[in-house]
């Protein structure tokens, strides 16, 4: 136990540059309050004296504004910065050198027993506010970023970001990013994070708003030139009534343009 305390004071000074000495750690850390308390309260959970580690748990959440379920298993090496509002589920898993900031919900989705809280495997990183939320495994090194709101399995090294989450995979193969790009073109709008299995919901209002903008603008350009079959001078007519100034003529031509190019890239 005591080895186990060595271990998770070194991880505070390693991730932490306000650490500056053991006895501030000792005294001054919520996180290793929670900790040290959870350390406890888990043997008592496992020799199962479950009431008086549900006290001590509840105890702990009291003095430290963190619950940790006394269930929750916890590897070596973990730090929680800051700490107020963490949330760690009764079957959740956490390995070595992981990672969480305050905020953090590591929680489920289901009322059944058995196992319903996520897995975090090795070198996790999790971002203020993230919540994580189910019975999957977030891979080695994977970084959740801060609010993202995660319901599916994370693979090894990669970022999750945003509500549902989308991730951002190093070393994606070249063909899937030709073909993001080239999707992203096609609609004049540059994607961030967007996945095949998951699309993003920014992307698809902003796909749905240029999709219905170029449908008005063919029912216009129809009906103008069926207006201008009944009455040749119709466009004459209208230019006079309503004379645009130069400014105005400059932003309908830029308008114009950025149409053409669209709608060029949408047919190629």
């Amino acid at each position: 136990m005591l080895k186990q305390l060595k271990e998770d004071i070194q991880a505070v000074f390693a991730r932490d540059p306000a650490a500056r000495n053991t006895l501030e750690v000792l005294t001054t850390y919520p996180g290793i309050h929670a900790l040290i308390m959870h350390r406890f309260a888990h043997e008592l959970w496992k020799k199962d004296c479950k009431g008086s580690a549900r006290l001590l748990s509840s105890f702990s959440r009291f003095a430290t504004g963190i619950e940790i379920h006394p269930g929750a298993k916890i590897g070596k090496r973990f730090f929680i910065d800051h700490g107020m509002g963490v949330v760690i589920g009764e079957t959740a898993e956490i390995g070595d050198d992981v990672t969480l900031y305050h905020g953090v919900t590591l929680g489920g989705t289901t009322w059944n027993k058995g196992k319903r809280h996520p897995t975090l495997e090795d070198g996790v990183i999790v971002g203020a506010g993230a919540k994580i939320l189910g019975p999957f495994t977030v891979g080695k090194n994977s970084k959740i970023g801060s609010n993202a709101v995660v319901t599916k399995e994370v693979p090894p090294n990669t970022t999750a970001v945003g509500s549902a989450a989308r991730f951002i995979t190093k070393d994606k193969p070249k063909d899937e990013e030709e073909r993001l790009r080239d999707y992203a073109e096609s609609i004049g709008f540059q994607p961030y994070a967007a996945t095949q299995d998951q699309s993003d919901p920014v992307l698809d209002g902003m796909r749905v708003l240029l999709d219905r903008i170029q449908h008005n603008e063919k029912r216009m350009n129809t009906l103008c030139q069926r207006l201008s079959l009944l009455d040749p001078t119709f466009k004459k007519q209208q230019l006079k009534e309503q004379p645009f100034s130069q400014e105005e003529l400059k932003i309908i031509e830029d308008v114009r343009r950025e149409c053409e190019a669209q709608s060029q890239q949408s047919k190629a």
